[in-house]
């Protein structure tokens, strides 16, 4: 069904019923249908949703809004709320901050003959979204290049943060999923560890490899051969099991062996674990040694910088966050908003004030907001319609404006809306972020008219049947990009 309207009849609908007159209509008790183009009608009808369950505002960039219902009631936005992070990230700390990641050392910072300090070897933790293995790799290349092996311990200044870990089971249970991932001031890979499932065509079975290499995690279980013709992506059930300072991934399922090599992603091992056994495995591979061990500390004020690492800038780290909706990136860019604006020791509840702080500045309407990871994996975050409109319109007229929305997934081409609209007109017309949990449905952000304008779109679903409103979206995106 094409739920688009041609633009000139859309300009009759508008001249015969008046805009105006149908939002009144809204505000005076009329159903939500009757305050919709006929084409938008049968698209809402068919949710069978109650207008209760919704929140929509559309509204023409720095122009009269088009649609607003329940615009000022708050809902949970899943993770549309990265919208807000993100752009509050982007006003307080500029498009060009960078997170450092450093090793200091005691003294003159320089090694003895046998190429040990005189002290430990100190890591300053930033808080870097995205820290890669292969950056951390390059970084400890830099310390043996300056003459460092043999160390006698590793001590990790985490201080930039609070206490900011989390239970990666608390929300759903998935605590070996990626999409869990706890904060920490330093997280390598994002905290995951990649398993690789290498075909044997000869023997018939699949052979796990963990990467990176980890003494501290082995693979139990047996993914089973087929002979079948690839159905698709393998089905494969993992299992993590904690103990003894490490961890077992219990795998199972069947996969085949016409699929080829494949890898799941999880979470093995807490964040300080995680980079542990990547640091020794690396640094082993360097040729150095480490003595006693990797601990938490305070680097001394006095210490020598030695070699330090500089992330991506924060317009690129954005891109992340917003088109593949990056959970723990999102929370460690509130977190590290709360450093910059409030002090170190930064925790979520910091970082939320100070991100309403900054939004406030730009008279953004955010009563009824409630802010607490900034990633939206969350049942008590709340934005409303009306607010979350308003900080769009005030990011379009921003002079970082073409940062922001270029951070945002493109319908019918990349990010989470990349199979969206793919064969519509809209295609490339709409910089969007999406949201989805149980009983939530969101998506908010650009769409450009066939005329030239510009409009805003904010639409979120709240309720059981929530799931309902997507066709409903899409015929709102699709109207907008034919305008």
């Amino acid at each position: 069904m094409n739920f688009g309207v041609g633009l000139g009849r859309m300009r009759r609908w508008v001249v015969s019923t008046g805009f105006v007159a149908a939002v009144a209509a809204l505000a005076s008790g009329a159903t939500l249908a009757q305050g919709l183009p006929p084409e938008l009608q049968q698209a809402w009808r068919a949710t069978r949703l109650s207008e209760n369950e919704v929140s929509i505002v559309v509204q023409e960039l720095n122009g009269p809004r088009l649609v607003a219902i329940n615009a000022d009631q708050p809902r949970n936005p899943a993770s549309v709320m990265k919208m807000v992070t993100t752009w509050a990230a982007l006003s307080g700390l500029g498009p060009e901050y960078r997170w450092r990641t450093a090793f200091y050392a005691d003294g003159d910072g320089r090694p003895d003959a046998q190429g040990g300090l005189k002290g430990p070897l100190y890591l300053k933790a930033a808080g870097d979204p995205l820290l890669s293995v292969q950056e951390l790799w390059s970084l400890l290349r830099e310390l043996r290049l300056r003459g460092i092996k043999n160390l006698s311990e590793v001590v990790v200044d985490r201080s930039v943060f609070g206490p900011v870990a989390i239970d990666t089971g608390a929300f759903d249970g998935a605590a070996d999923r990626p999409y869990n991932a706890s904060p920490d001031a330093l997280v390598v890979g994002l905290g995951a560890v990649r398993l690789s499932f290498q075909p044997d065509p000869v023997a018939r079975k699949w052979v796990p490899v963990i990467d990176p290499p980890s003494r501290n995690i082995r693979v139990a279980g047996e993914v089973l051969w087929s002979d079948q013709t690839c159905p698709g992506s393998p089905s494969v059930s993992t299992a993590v099991i904690a103990g003894g300072g490490g961890a077992t991934i219990q795998v199972s399922g069947t996969a085949a062996g016409s699929c080829g090599e494949f890898s799941v992603y999880r979470l093995a091992l807490s964040q300080p674990q995680h980079f542990e056994t990547v640091f020794r495995q690396i640094w082993g591979e360097l040729g150095g040694t480490l003595a006693k061990g990797v601990r938490d500390g305070v680097t001394p004020a006095r210490a020598t910088l030695v070699a330090w690492h500089d992330s991506e800038s924060l317009s690129d780290m954005i891109r992340h966050v917003n088109k593949f909706s990056n959970n723990v990136m999102a929370r460690l860019l509130l977190l590290t908003l709360g450093a910059e604006e409030v002090g170190r020791g930064a925790t979520a509840q910091t970082g939320a004030q100070a991100a309403l702080r900054i939004l406030q500045t730009q008279s953004v309407d955010t009563r009824g907001w409630a802010i607490d990871n900034g990633a939206g994996l969350s049942r008590d975050a709340r934005l409303t319609a009306s607010g979350l409109a308003s900080m769009l319109n005030a990011a379009w007229n921003s002079p970082m404006m073409p940062e922001f929305i270029s951070s945002l997934a493109i319908v019918g081409v990349d990010g989470t809306v990349r199979r969206r609209l793919r064969s519509d007109e809209a295609r490339g017309r709409a910089h969007l972020k999406t949201g989805t949990l149980r009983d939530v449905r969101a998506v908010a952000g650009y769409v450009l008219g066939a005329s030239g304008r510009r409009y805003l779109m904010v639409s979120i679903a709240n309720g059981e049947r929530s799931t309902a409103i997507r066709a409903f979206d899409d015929a709102l995106i699709s109207w907008l990009s034919e305008r």
